[in-house]
């Protein structure tokens, strides 16, 4: 292996540490600490916990994300819309369709809700660990919750600054996160090294099979192991297929040898509570604060690709059309994934604080964990099921749909939480799976509502007034949905008013359903004096539309694109309506010059 490629093979491992891991890589923080809260540990049952740790992330992060999950991708992006994707090329316009769509949404949601309580678990579980640093043991919670707090607060106010510049060291950090990890772990296996055998599957089915209904209710909190693990697929896009599987190896290696560790500290350390904390202080207490304050980096990081993560499904929402329009900034010239979206970081940021206020502490903030991402799990197993079935890989369907029984079992076992505080996990994923509801069907009924008038119509009435002669000199630019389909106010501008230039552009942007590539289109000749411009764009494209207008020749003068005035008693509509006027509008998001821009006004009963 020549030194270049070594160095970006290790390179891609480590960047993948601080872009991906963050989120399981800091679930030893608060996973056994909170199991051991709920049951009484003994020798037998920690084996069979350890066991349950160890098979969950095989079973759902290794098999589920790592081999199935990232073996489909579009142009080496992931996650619930690149399968949605996927599945409506493969099927039949109908109901299987429709139910695809509905699921798509519910899992976009459902991972929009985990990013308000995976940062408020994190860097609170992290702050408590100051409980056991001598003179600290009684610190009021609420100061707990304070500096936990603050910590978000800087977070969140940096993000608009971009996380190109700060990612070069997360990778760095977050790998001496994981071998501190390792070697706590084990040091701790030394003390009780009959601890290894708690690997083998037969100690889980045991613990299951001796503990009945409350067994089974333990695995909703061992399922907090796995969170992040559908990380791995949601930010392929970002670093590539290859070194996010090669670190997960290394991660995986990491947690396991970490969770023995604790599982043979309890057994040693029976009275202990905060379990990693505890397990540090007692291999090396000297060491104790330079571990807090590295757990609570990790947990910043963590925190940190999880908003770029909302960030990035927001925007992908938002070109495919399932979301309203928001202002983006792009904070990189040269990284496509590095975006900012100031109204989503704000309402993050507060709904993170008012999460840390309502559950106090981890442990009670560890009874909303792991609904919605058992939920996420769950939907990618059944449309990967739906995929491998529609293709050559049909061998890989009964894998796919052991795992999903898996996946629906964690969740079935997480239903327990909701009345003990997950139903805030429902909650906050109800926010952008109503919005996204709304949007697509008003969308829809608002198209039907403005009744377009097709090509051929409108070009009769169009060259009688440009054969006049009265035509403006210059080029006019009209946006439109698609080019032979004439909105109102296109009608209204040209055929009742007679704005029209001596050269008018219909333009066109269509968003493809692969992530990446632009292409354009110039069609001229449509009619005298009439062009149509299309340009085809992926998901994920950024988009700059002078510049491509320039490279095809128009020098526009004026832009005009239609503003909606909607007029309606529905209650549904009316939010619609609001939410249309609270986001910016086509042209705003497109960031196109202020000064050629003509928005025209149309009425619409709704």
């Amino acid at each position: 292996m020549k030194h270049g490629e070594q160095d970006s093979f290790w390179g891609g491992i480590v960047k993948s540490m601080g872009l991906v891991f963050g989120d399981i890589g800091t679930s030893p923080i608060y996973t056994l600490t909170v199991i051991v809260a709920l049951t009484k540990p003994n020798q037998e049952s920690i084996y069979g916990i350890i066991s349950l740790i160890f098979w969950t992330l095989v079973i759902l992060v290794t098999v589920e994300y790592a081999w199935l999950a990232m073996s489909l991708g579009r142009k080496g992006e992931g996650g619930t819309i690149v399968l949605k994707e996927i599945l409506t090329k493969l099927l039949k316009p109908g109901r299987r369709i429709a139910f695809v769509v509905f699921l798509s949404f519910l899992g976009v949601s459902l991972l929009l809700g985990d990013g308000v309580i995976t940062p408020a678990i994190s860097i609170l579980s992290a702050v408590e660990g100051m409980e056991l640093i001598p003179g600290f043991e009684h610190t009021p919670q609420g100061l707990l919750i304070l500096i936990a707090s603050l910590i978000a607060c800087g977070l969140f106010f940096f993000q608009f600054k971009g996380t190109d510049k700060v990612a070069k060291a997360f990778g760095p950090l977050m790998v001496i996160w994981f071998i501190a990890l390792t070697v706590s772990g084990v040091i701790s296996i030394t003390a009780h090294p009959e601890v290894l055998k708690s690997v083998s599957p037969w100690y889980a089915v045991k613990f299951l099979y001796q503990n009945g209904l409350a067994g089974f209710f333990v695995l909703s909190e061992v399922i907090l192991c796995a969170t992040g693990g559908e990380a791995l697929y949601a930010d392929m896009g970002h670093l590539g297929r290859k070194p996010i599987i090669r670190a997960w190896y290394f991660v995986f290696c990491a947690l396991v040898i970490n969770y023995l560790g604790q599982g043979a500290f309890i057994i040693t350390h029976p009275e202990a509570t905060n379990i990693l904390f505890g397990m540090v202080q007692w291999e090396a207490p000297l060491l104790y604060i330079p571990f807090l304050i590295l757990t609570i980096i990790a947990t910043i990081i963590a925190s940190q690709a999880l908003i770029s993560g909302v960030f990035s499904i927001v925007y992908q929402g938002i070109t495919t059309r399932i979301m309203p329009l928001m202002k983006v900034d792009y904070t990189s010239s040269h990284l496509k994934s590095q975006i900012y979206i100031g109204s989503v970081n704000w309402f993050l940021m507060i709904l993170v604080i008012f999460i840390m206020l309502l559950f106090k502490k981890s442990e009670n903030l560890a009874a909303a964990y792991g609904l919605a991402v058992t939920g996420t799990m769950t939907i990618t197993g059944i449309m990967m099921i739906m995929i491998f079935s529609q293709t050559t890989k049909k061998w890989k369907v009964p894998i796919a749909i052991l795992v999903t029984v898996v996946d629906v079992v964690f969740l079935s076992a997480c239903m327990n939480k909701i009345p003990h505080g997950g139903y805030w996990s429902i909650i906050l994923a109800t926010i952008p799976f109503c919005t996204i509801l709304i949007w697509t069907r008003g969308q829809r009924a608002l198209y039907l509502a403005l009744k377009p008038l097709d090509i051929e119509t409108f070009m009769f009435s169009y060259e009688q007034i440009y054969a006049k002669g009265k035509n403006i000199p210059g080029t006019g630019l009209f946006f439109t949905k698609e080019w032979n389909v004439v909105p109102p106010y296109v009608i209204h501008c040209i055929i009742r008013s007679n704005i029209i230039y001596e050269r008018n552009v219909f333009i066109s942007i269509v968003r493809t359903d692969e992530p990446f590539g632009i292409t354009t289109c110039l069609d001229t000749g449509i009619g005298p004096g009439l062009d149509a411009f299309e340009v085809h764009a992926g998901y994920m494209d950024v988009i700059d539309i002078e510049k491509l207008l320039k490279e095809n020749g128009i020098q526009e003068k004026v832009i005009f694109y239609g503003i909606e005035d909607i007029s309606t008693n529905n209650p549904i509509w009316r939010v619609f309506s609001a939410i249309k006027k609270l986001t910016p509008n086509f042209v705003q998001f497109n960031k196109l010059p202020a000064s050629k821009l003509q928005g025209v006004v149309t009425r619409v009963e709704m």
